[in-house]
């Protein structure tokens, strides 16, 4: 708590520096052309840095609070979004309506996963239609009849229908056509990893949930259709599958190939840069960058000074802000809100604030990781 107290008192007393290293902060752009698939393909390779290792195939998150932070990003239009993970981050596009989206992962899989979502938005007109396919099931046989349903409706269908085999032979041979034929080095082995993680939405359906190698599901973990209906902190649901709209907008997003995966560390050597070159390059200032907790892993790996250095080289609009998700682990920070039953508390903090705490906490002995990632930060109502 005292060192809290002193981060906020340097920070009051501290210069303020432009965000990004004293450049101009470059504007939230509106609109960006699209890319065409080799272009696509090209900025993969070229963003990407080598893989490395995570204990979990990840196929869902874990955050059940994760939409807790739409209210402010609804205000928050355009720029360039980044993020990590698997489709938590495609919610975050559906509100904050960006014109590119960089979702990187250290692990390559995540790459093939979003490969997988890539290909069912394509060949999915709605999203009765996507969760048909993604989960093994018969399509409606009036899709467009499904447009005003809820997302509960939905996810009923889904239930109360056997998987069908014939039905998956199709989606499967479909996605398997749509993969290969990207710009990218497939391999058998990635076609393998990519049907594994289809059949465990198959197998699963709904009630999916995040899973660790070797060890089980918290009680805390959210099913998939825990995370598709839940809400923002008004009560308001918010999944890009919850409205027609926002579903098609993000189809519409990943058509003009501006849903680039991104093989890299948040604190590796090229990666999160490479993406800050291609954004300055073209004007466009990143808007959000979805961390999840993954700087908890860097802090503790004594990483976080190259994280800093990566955020800090970022294109950052002048209201830019960082997306985390915190488990709380039984301790108890000042001014987080947290749902009752939550494992996990979504916290907003500005890219200006966090790049001045991190600036000025070196200066004052050694920092905690709370008392980084809370200096500033916008409460959520």
């Amino acid at each position: 708590m005292l060192f809290g107290c002193l981060v906020a008192c340097l920070l009051a007393l501290a210069p303020r520096p432009a965000v990004g290293q004293g450049r101009a902060a470059p504007a939230a752009v509106r609109e960006l052309p699209a890319l065409s698939d080799s272009a696509w393909g090209a900025l993969v390779l070229s963003l990407s840095e080598e893989g490395g290792f995570f204990d979990t195939d990840n196929l869902i998150s874990n955050e059940r609070s994760y939409l807790h932070v739409l209210g402010p990003l609804r205000t928050m239009q355009g720029g360039a979004y980044i993020g990590v993970g698997p489709d938590q981050s495609l919610s975050y596009l559906a509100a904050a309506r960006p014109v590119v989206a960089f979702i990187i992962d250290i692990r390559r899989d995540n790459l093939l996963h979003h490969l997988l979502l890539r290909s069912l938005f394509a060949l999915s007109s709605n999203r009765a239609e996507y969760l048909a396919r993604l989960h093994g099931r018969a399509l409606p046989e009036n899709p467009r009849a499904w447009d005003d349903r809820t997302i509960a409706d939905i996810i009923a269908r889904v239930e109360s229908q056997p998987i069908d085999a014939a039905a998956v032979r199709r989606t499967r041979q479909a996605i398997d056509s749509l993969v290969r034929a990207l710009p990218l080095p497939i391999s058998a082995a990635d076609i393998a990893t990519i049907e594994r993680f289809h059949q465990a939405f198959i197998d699963q359906g709904p009630a999916l949930r995040f899973n660790t190698f070797g060890r089980a599901p918290q009680a805390y973990y959210p099913t998939f259709s825990d995370l598709l209906v839940e809400t923002d902190m008004s009560g308001r649901q918010g999944s890009f599958l919850v409205r027609e709209q926002d579903f098609r907008w993000v189809k519409q997003l990943e058509a003009k190939n501006l849903v680039v995966p991104v093989v890299g560390d948040l604190s590796g050597p090229t990666a999160v840069k490479a993406i800050g070159r291609w954004l300055s390059d073209r004007g466009v200032g990143v808007s959000q960058y979805y961390t999840s907790n993954v700087e908890d892993y860097v802090w503790r790996d004594g990483n976080y000074r190259a994280f800093t250095a990566n955020t800090r080289a970022l294109p950052w609009t002048p209201d830019g802000v960082i997306i985390r998700s915190y488990f709380n682990r039984g301790s108890r920070v000042p001014g987080l809100v947290a749902k009752e039953g939550y494992g996990s508390t979504q916290l907003l903090q500005p890219a200006a604030a966090f790049l001045r705490a991190a600036e000025v906490v070196t200066q004052a002995g050694r920092p905690t990781y709370e008392a980084v990632i809370t200096a500033g930060f916008i409460p959520l109502r």
